[in-house]
């Protein structure tokens, strides 16, 4: 310190400031411009969501990924392969880990949720327990009846309904996606309205419960 010049100090001295006004400019773009959205899905009652550019972008993602894959289409009793709605589910849940593993955490805020919570509820309590029951029990028929038809699997039927229900869960959360992300009619950009939830008799996951009709709240709700 006795060996720094009034130059050298000055120099430092402006260093400091101009990272500390850096860090000031990357808080206020994270936490500035928060919007609250109040959403219901059927694990949720419903939570006031606090969002800003970040979170929306994030939100985004999501709305897009549960969209556009096969997992959230209706299938029809005699129409379809569950198989290749379970492989797209899975394909959902891992797209959905790593889009928020790749995200910034948003920054907390009193009295709001965040969309990483609305995502990782998703996972946990819409497609973790219909894959971890219904994965294994179409695999042990595949690997039993190598050449026989899904549809001579004695639980096919059961696993459809129970299908369309987390189908109708999954739509909820997009609908709740886009409402995160300021997407405007995302019903009518969806398109396919999953049918109304029922609910499935038996142990299957997904469906051992009935569900209230709702989803998410619109303006003026």
């Amino acid at each position: 310190m006795t060996q720094v010049t009034s130059r050298s100090l000055f120099v430092i001295t402006g260093g400091i400031a101009g990272a500390a006004a850096v860090l000031v400019v990357q808080w206020y773009q994270r936490t500035a411009r928060l919007t609250e959205v109040k959403v219901t899905v059927p694990q949720l009652s419903e939570l006031t969501f606090t969002v800003n550019n970040d979170s929306r972008q994030v939100a985004w993602q999501m709305f897009v990924e549960t969209v556009t894959r096969v997992s959230t289409q209706p299938l029809a009793s005699d129409q379809g392969v569950v198989r290749e709605s379970l492989t797209s589910m899975y394909g959902l849940f891992a797209t959905t880990r790593e889009t928020l593993k790749a995200a910034r955490p948003s920054a907390a805020v009193p009295g709001g949720q965040t969309v990483e919570y609305l995502a990782i509820t998703m996972l946990n309590q819409a497609l973790r327990p219909f894959l971890s029951h219904w994965h294994p029990r179409l695999q042990e028929f595949e690997r039993n009846h190598p050449n026989s038809r899904e549809s001579e699997w004695p639980e096919n039927e059961t696993c459809r309904a129970a299908l369309r229900v987390v189908q109708r869960d999954v739509y909820d959360y997009a609908v709740g996606f886009a409402r995160l992300a300021g997407v405007r009619e995302a019903e009518a950009l969806i398109g396919v309205v999953p049918a109304p939830r029922v609910s499935v008799d038996g142990d299957g996951a997904g469906g051992g419960q009935a569900h209230a009709a709702g989803g998410v709240t619109r303006p003026g709700d």
